[in-house]
């Protein structure tokens, strides 16, 4: 088919309405999560995903994204345009459809797109909902066409303004996130470069370019390699056992693309993907992979005699993903999602699809490259060998607990109610702030779990060692869900885990290893939104009686401005109004019970920062630059970043 005909075919008559726009700007979290800045980056996202859906139907490799130097962003593809033809039933051009009416779009028509991305198909409507303004240009049969809109509404009818280069066709959108709707505008380079770079991995046949204006900041993704290039980047930084293995196939009209490799590391990193959405929480697809994973090298493994000298021991799926990163891509026509965050694929018929595939190809690969099936079994033993020694040391544990009159960590101050819904568990950094937080807290609903110094960096630790650090082993028994393949969020007794330490490097680097820990062996803690940072302010400003406290500098100056301007107080050399005393905390355990109550831990008038995974492969390269073993990295990492540090010096 040619792109002249194909054109032909994507009309008005393909776009399939939805109705209702009327509650996006009332109830804007219910259409793109919530109003923060994570919010933001998704209006940006969906606008991409139009793109990139020309790209899967095999009309677009081209996909630019700029932030402007007034803060708005423009989205561009090289893709056949969406059609400006007067639509059948709403009377008006089906560009004004598209971009005014609620899940309106090709996306509904299968003949136009055999799958399409975007999680819940709101689709580019809500952005321009969201907007103060927004304006669309469409390169189509020969020529511009134009639209403005304010706050989602047109300020005229669409119009040819020019004609078009010849042969070029696409869409050009450009638009001003709402002040009045989002608690931030501005958007970050860093953000949007890492979802384009996740897409382009993905979608090997299209350019992807992100552009900040004003910053000059710029960047460029293109990877012929695909998904074998994106396995080589997560493992940029550890020491891989062998040449990533690829497997492409499809079945039952769905297509199945996997690539991955084994490392020395002791985690896993499995990311998987159903029509470009990262699925956090996994689904069909990724156990239709692990266990085609676990059967195929099984029965490798026995066939060739590679575990005859440990009878003892038997392979089992955690064997087998230890330093495995890998990374699953499945396009499926109807896809259905469930789970806390919507992002886990419920369909039944995928995990078949992908376990048929996965176990021929990988099979077929054994076959032809024995020495990396033998490297990668006698990895799977030291794992083996590796959870043995833990399971003892768990079984050791659970003994001791049998014998204590308490099976709960003695330094842990429980709350009084037992609905985990209702409870919430701070690990606090020290004695001193936990003996604050201890007198501060609401007894009722709030627990308390002071930690000792550092725990243990489980990013370079064998599961075996993780279990035998003393406050790694307090955080499991109070949570009470288990660890690692034995963890079950439902199991955990407390609905939020709160991280509370100093604003300093060393509260800084406790806090980061706290997150690691959980990230390895509680992440679905975080899949389901459970855990979070607690934001202790940095300055108390007290002028008479007034006392204000500030989170954060920028906070800090607002505050000294109000009162300047309040009171039209003489200031003194640094600008700061007289008779105002500032003071510093340096760390928790210098806030009383009243002040760390009132700052940090009521629930009234507290900030505490949920902790989520846009994107689980950032997340897991940064947690590995950041305390894996590779130095240079991670001082690439610190230089680059170094600016955006605070430092309490």
């Amino acid at each position: 088919m040619t792109k002249q005909q194909a054109q032909k075919e994507y009309t008005a008559d393909n776009i399939k309405l939805l109705k209702g726009l009327e509650a996006v700007r009332k109830r804007p979290a219910m259409y793109i999560g919530d109003v923060s800045s994570r919010g933001l980056h998704h209006l940006i996202n969906e606008v991409v995903d139009n793109s990139i859906d020309e790209a899967l139907a095999g009309y677009n490799d081209t996909v630019n994204v700029t932030i402007n130097k007034d803060g708005s962003v423009t989205v561009e593809d090289h893709g056949r345009g969406i059609p400006v033809d007067i639509h059948p039933e709403e009377k008006k051009s089906a560009l004004e459809v598209v971009m005014t009416v609620l899940h309106a779009g090709g996306k509904f028509d299968k003949n136009t797109y055999k799958v399409s991305g975007g999680l819940h198909g709101v689709g580019v409507s809500v952005v321009n909902a969201l907007s103060e303004w927004m304006k669309v240009e469409v390169n189509r049969e020969g020529n511009v066409y134009y639209q403005e809109y304010k706050k989602g509404v047109p300020q005229a009818a669409v119009k040819i303004i020019g004609k078009a280069k010849k042969g070029k066709t696409g869409t050009r959108v450009t638009f001003m996130p709402d002040a009045e709707i989002f608690r931030t505008t501005k958007f970050k380079f860093e953000t949007i470069a890492e979802r384009m770079r996740e897409l382009a991995y993905l979608n090997k046949t299209v350019t992807i370019r992100v552009k900040d204006e004003e910053e000059g900041e710029e960047e460029e993704f293109r990877f012929k390699g695909g998904l074998i290039e994106f396995v080589k980047y997560l493992d940029e930084t550890r020491n891989s056992l062998h040449k990533p293995i690829y497997i492409e196939g499809e079945k039952e009209n769905t297509p199945v693309e996997i690539a991955f490799e084994y490392s020395d590391a002791y985690s896993d990193n499995i990311c998987s993907y159903v029509n470009n959405i990262n699925t956090h929480e996994g689904g069909t697809h990724l156990v239709g992979f692990r266990t085609a994973l676990t059967r195929t090298f099984n029965n490798y493994a026995a066939k060739n005699k590679l575990v005859k000298e440990n009878k003892k021991i038997t392979l089992t799926g955690d064997d087998f993903r230890e330093g495995l990163t890998a990374v699953i891509s499945v396009k499926v026509m109807e896809p259905q999602f469930e789970g806390q965050t919507k992002t886990k694929l419920g369909n039944s018929e995928v995990k078949s699809v992908v376990e048929t595939i996965v176990g021929e190809k990988l099979s077929e690969y054994l076959e032809e490259n024995p020495a990396v099936g033998k490297k990668i079994i006698e990895k799977c033993m030291r794992a083996a060998e590796a959870r043995e020694a833990a399971r003892k040391a768990r079984d050791l544990i659970r003994r001791k607990n049998a014998l204590d009159s308490m099976h709960l960590p003695g330094k842990l101050a429980d709350c009084s109610i037992n609905d985990p819904e209702h409870c919430e568990i701070y690990i606090v950094e020290g004695d001193s702030a936990g003996g604050s937080a201890k007198q501060g807290r609401d007894r009722r609903f709030q627990a308390i779990l002071p930690l000792r110094g550092k725990i243990l960096n489980v990013e370079k630790a064998k599961i075996n060692k993780v279990l035998e650090n003393n406050e790694i082993k307090a955080m499991i028994a109070a949570i009470g869900a288990g660890i690692g393949a034995e963890f079950d969020p439902e199991k955990s007794r407390y609905g939020k885990i709160i991280i509370m330490t100093d604003a300093d490097v060393d509260g800084s680097h406790i806090r980061t290893l706290l997150l690691t820990f959980i990230y390895r062996h509680m992440k679905d803690l975080i899949n389901q939104g459970k855990v979070y940072i607690a934001q202790p302010p940095l300055y108390k400003v007290k002028k008479g009686r007034e006392e204000v406290y500030a989170f954060d500098d920028s906070e800090l100056e607002k505050v000294l401005e109000r009162m300047r301007k309040s009171s039209k107080a003489e200031v003194d050399e640094e600008g700061k109004p007289k008779g105002v005393v500032i003071s510093r905390y340096k760390g928790l355990g210098e806030m009383n019970p009243e002040q760390l109550w009132e700052t940090t831990m009521n629930p009234e008038t507290r900030t505490v920062l949920q902790v989520n995974l846009e994107s689980a492969a950032a997340a897991d390269k940064i947690f590995e630059t950041l305390m894996g073993d590779a130095v240079e990295p991670r001082r690439e990492f610190i230089e680059k970043h170094a600016k955006y540090a605070n430092l309490d010096i």
